[in-house]
């Protein structure tokens, strides 16, 4: 998750909502990236996209179901679906987001009948760290 909040004070860095992801495949970080929809014109460009994309591209498939995904906040819908077609085996998030997630909140779309994969869940790590720099990060922004 330190790698994650890393990724994640780098976007901030760029004006971009501290969010940060990390895929790490048999123990070795094979992939980081922080949030970058303003940066790349991209409104897919949230940090767990980017490091799944960056991990599939690495390893040379689609699929990472040998591969972990932490990540600093609870993976919206879209994310979620990218979790769950690149067969991620499990998900370490650390901050809950009642407003756009979608792990725990709103669809809870591992939860559902038509989800084809869904992995193993792991919430709380790092909770405060990741709410306080995003807390902060809108404060300044006001």
């Amino acid at each position: 998750m330190r790698a994650a909040f890393e990724a994640a004070r780098a976007a901030a860095g760029q004006g971009e909502v501290p969010i940060g992801a990390v895929v790490v495949c048999n123990g070795e970080v094979i992939a980081m990236a922080g949030n970058a929809p303003r940066t790349l014109h991209d409104p897919t460009a949230h940090a767990e996209m980017l490091a799944i994309r960056a991990a599939a591209s690495r390893l040379g498939r689609d699929r990472l179901e040998d591969c972990d995904l932490w990540v600093t906040l609870e993976p919206c819908a879209m994310c979620a679906g990218a979790i769950a077609h690149a067969r991620i085996a499990r998900l370490y998030y650390a901050a809950s987001d009642p407003k756009g997630g979608a792990v725990e909140h709103g669809p809870r779309f591992f939860a559902q009948p038509t989800c084809h994969h869904r992995p193993e869940i792991y919430s709380g790590i790092g909770e405060a760290e990741a709410a306080e720099m995003l807390r902060n990060f809108f404060r300044d922004r006001r």
